[in-house]
């Protein structure tokens, strides 16, 4: 059995880090563990322009905690009124990576996000011409969609038609949760590809929902059924460079997680590749641990590998729950997996 293991230091492909003391307090634990990361743009102010992102990116570097030297890769919040030149001159000086798309009402701060879809085709147009990744929040928000069934009516009747009218658009399906989902990007050529979260590959939506109402089970897109989970963990521990990390890290007070209306969204970066590599181990998988972690999604972004490593080691005992992090007006709670965890990053 292996005890230890050294692998490039890992990206994360899909986080919210959120601004403010909320920003500052989370920070830390990404640079502790990630090189870089894709900063998500949904903030109470949307992260719009490119004037937007940098600004952005300043408080981020502004909150970075002394010698680390974590790179934030910073996107765009679509609308139908983005502007397809400023997206063009964004990327091209290197200030933005990507642009994310959010369905108007899908998940948190996204009520400024796209209702009609052939909008933003003036915008994919440029998107695909100089090679921007177009990142996907995959759900359909209809109200008479069943919410467990959202990312497979959005695959047949967005993500499909977009993929037809845009064949060389490089898109990431992001935080993946069917087996549907699986499918269709294992039906996709590479310029398809998918972000899976720590938490999708653990929880099933007994986790949220059986023996009383678990808020900080809570995501969106909600944990499916245990057929879709399996699914992920395959696909994740394939090593197929079209699935890679994006933990979707998202921080929310704990009262606001408890409360009549919770928020959406999990803490996990705390513990992510902890419980990642636990995943891995329990699948016989742990030789394809780096191509997950370090290298599918640089590759798909076309970014060197990371030159410095990171040490996993197994504890003889089973890792203790990260503690929850205080800020000034309360706690946020960290991702509890269900399950015993013995991976840990060493120093």
């Amino acid at each position: 059995m292996l005890t230890t293991l050294n692998i490039p230091m890992p990206d994360d492909w899909h986080l919210h880090l959120r601004s403010g003391e909320m920003l500052n307090k989370v920070l830390p634990y990404t640079c502790q563990h990630f090189a870089r990361a894709i900063i998500m743009p949904n903030l109470p102010s949307p992260v719009i322009t490119t004037a937007d992102a940098k600004k952005y990116r300043t408080e981020i570097l502004e909150n970075r905690p002394d010698n680390h030297d974590f790179t934030p890769l910073m996107t765009l919040y679509m609308t139908e009124n983005t502007d397809p030149e400023d997206v063009r001159s964004g990327f091209l000086k290197g200030e933005v990576t990507a642009v994310k798309l959010y369905p108007a009402g899908a998940t948190t701060n996204s009520d400024a996000g796209v209702k009609d879809l052939e909008k933003i085709y003036p915008v994919l147009e440029v998107m695909e011409q100089i090679g921007m990744p177009f990142l996907v929040h995959g759900e359909v928000v209809d109200k008479d969609v069943d919410i467990f069934d959202r990312e497979a009516v959005f695959i047949d009747t967005k993500l499909i038609p977009i993929r037809q009218r845009f064949p060389n658009l490089k898109i990431v399906f992001e935080h993946l949760t069917t087996k549907d989902g699986v499918d269709y990007v294992l039906s996709s050529h590479k310029n398809t590809t998918a972000t899976i979260t720590p938490h999708h590959l653990v929880i099933n939506r007994n986790a949220m929902l059986v023996g009383g109402i678990k808020p900080h089970y809570y995501c969106l897109p909600v944990a499916k059924r245990e057929l879709h989970r399996l699914a992920l963990v395959q696909a994740a521990t394939s090593g197929d460079p079209r699935f890679f990390l994006g933990t979707d890290s998202a921080p929310h007070l704990t009262t606001a997680k408890e409360s009549a209306c919770g928020c959406a969204g999990i803490f996990n970066v705390a513990n992510a590749i902890s419980v990642i590599a636990q995943v891995f181990e329990n699948e016989h998988a742990l030789p394809q641990l780096e191509k997950f972690l370090s290298l599918n999604g640089a590759g798909f972004y076309g970014l060197e590998v990371n030159k410095k490593q990171i040490e996993l080691e197994r504890s003889k005992q089973c890792l203790t729950i990260p503690k929850n992090i205080v800020l000034a007006e309360g706690e946020v709670t960290a991702f509890d997996p269900m399950m015993d965890v013995y991976w840990k990053v060493k120093g």
